[in-house]
């Protein structure tokens, strides 16, 4: 596995080595060992699955204390652009974010640590995504930031007027109306 940081700090993006041949190809998505040496130390808790249209947009998503998550996620079927937004008080990137291409051609992983919304337009006619967390889904611990929020400048490659969200989504509140995510609440 390779890893590769992003332009802000804990954001890393994983290459796994896969081996192709004519009868197609085999890697490794997860190896704990390699994982603990090369990222860090998690114990992941839950595997999540979801299947979404063109022009779906989920997000931005986290849960509040004491139950914050990391995730690594990673599209199995399709394409999206996979979206991790820093919400760390005083992070010296607070409110910036990195998007990164998920396909199922370039087999790509993106670990997303605690302390950041996360979310990801569909590009493809169909993306079936996958999620490792290292907590479990608590419903009332659940937050997170429009993607209409124009002072995160994400570029969704998706027509926000067109995009199709949940309701839940169409109600989350802009970056400067949340409470920022304490180093206490990252523990």
């Amino acid at each position: 596995m390779e890893v590769t940081k992003t332009s802000i700090d804990g954001l890393l993006v994983l290459q796994p080595r896969v081996f192709r041949d004519r009868r197609g190809y085999f890697f490794e998505s997860f190896s704990q060992r390699e994982f603990d040496e090369k990222v860090a130390p998690i114990r992941f808790v839950q595997d999540n699955e979801s299947m979404s249209q063109c022009g779906v947009v989920r997000g931005l998503h986290y849960q509040r204390a004491p139950y914050t998550q990391t995730k690594l996620v990673r599209c199995v079927r399709g394409a999206v652009l996979d979206v991790a937004v820093d919400i760390r008080k005083g992070s010296p990137t607070y409110g910036q974010h990195v998007a990164v291409e998920l396909t199922e051609e370039n087999q790509l992983q993106f670990f997303i640590p605690k302390g950041f919304a996360h979310g990801f337009a569909v590009l493809s006619e169909t993306a079936v995504f996958e999620y490792k967390c290292d907590e479990f889904y608590h419903p009332e611990s659940e937050a997170g930031v429009s993607i209409m929020d124009p002072s995160l400048g994400i570029d969704w490659r998706t027509p926000l007027t067109e995009a199709i969200l949940s309701e839940k989504d169409t109600r989350l509140p802009l970056l400067r109306d949340i409470e920022p995510w304490s180093e206490a609440a990252l523990k």
